[in-house]
């Protein structure tokens, strides 16, 4: 059945997908209430502008009855909680067990104040770090094998909150998110460091990029969130990707001819990691059947917003008259 959005929570809302989400929610006319950690650096990442609310509020705080009652607070009743912190997302810190223990915690926690606000649906951010490594493409029927603690962490989280959902009344949906590009994008990413090293006319070194693998463009994943919320099926888990692999290198190549060809392409110049996953793709199929989802930006078409966002911000690249 699907839930009409008027009013929307985010958790995670400075991070890339959370600000492209707020964004289409926004476009959508649904008001949001974002939660902010206290002191981001990156609060002004979203703009005030009519129908979103900032609030600071640190994943450790949202079982504090206090969110909703003191001066400030969230008041409206709300549709659907949206949560997309987390704590310790790469690195090192994927192996913190006390903070990935800490993140599921901090997900029932928001399951609870989904619920204590009213909420008829609550979608979770899951990862494909659950399935761990496999040469097929990725389903909500796919065994999960995770390899690390963050992977462990992220199934441990889908399958307690959908349970904890089922007692207190509330749509549940879990999302296996694949990998996602666009504006916000980390530095460390193959694909914006890409864009920064052929920006500044460098050598980017990569590994041999044989990998096949699926890209989709952050605002595709947004509203692929948007209409799980609206129309996605009770306890369904659902990997997020474009539903096609290409090899890297092409994914690689494209960027760099999308920026005249400006620096340099090193492949082979970076080992590939221990454990390296050479196959990663979603099938999409009971994502598109459940919502109508499909994506509606090429990876060309996504790069090139992206590339343009990174110039202005950085005045390394210049439209072309």
């Amino acid at each position: 059945m699907a839930s009409r959005i008027e009013h929307a929570v985010v958790t995670g809302a400075t991070g890339m997908i959370g600000i492209a989400l707020t964004d289409y929610l926004l476009s959508q006319g649904a008001c949001v209430t974002a939660l902010i950690r206290k002191g981001s650096k990156r609060a002004g990442r979203l703009s005030d502008r009519k129908g979103l609310k900032k609030i600071e509020l640190d994943l450790t705080e949202l079982s504090k009855e206090e969110v909703l009652l003191s001066s400030g607070g969230i008041e409206q009743k709300q549709d659907v909680f949206f949560h997309l912190g987390w704590e310790g997302t790469f690195g090192d810190s994927r192996n913190d067990m006390d903070l990935q223990n800490n993140n599921i915690r901090y997900t029932l926690d928001a399951v609870r104040l989904a619920a204590r606000l009213g909420c008829q649906v609550f979608v979770g951010a899951g990862s494909q770090a659950e399935y761990g490594r496999t040469e097929q493409k990725l389903t909500s029927a796919t065994p999960a094998f995770p390899e690390n603690g963050y992977g462990i962490a992220k199934l441990a989280a889908g399958q307690m909150s959908r349970i904890l959902c089922q007692s207190l009344g509330m749509r549940h949906e879990w999302v296996r998110i694949l990998s996602i590009y666009g504006a916000f994008d980390l530095e460390r990413t193959m694909i914006m460091s890409a864009i920064r090293k052929f920006a500044a006319k460098e050598t980017a070194g990569f590994s041999k990029a044989e990998q096949l693998w699926d890209y989709l463009y952050v605002k595709d994943a947004a509203r692929a969130l948007y209409l799980i919320a609206e129309r996605g099926r009770d306890g369904a888990v659902y990997p997020i990707g474009s539903g096609t692999a290409r090899p890297l290198k092409e994914y690689i190549f494209t960027i760099w001819d999308k920026m005249d060809r400006e620096g340099e392409i090193a492949l082979g110049a970076v080992p590939y990691a221990k454990n390296q996953v050479m196959y990663l793709c979603a099938d999409i199929s009971e994502l598109t059947e459940d919502t109508g989802f499909v994506p509606k930006y090429t990876f060309e078409e996504g790069i090139e917003e992206t590339i343009q966002w990174y110039g202005k911000g950085t005045g390394l690249i210049h439209e072309k008259g």
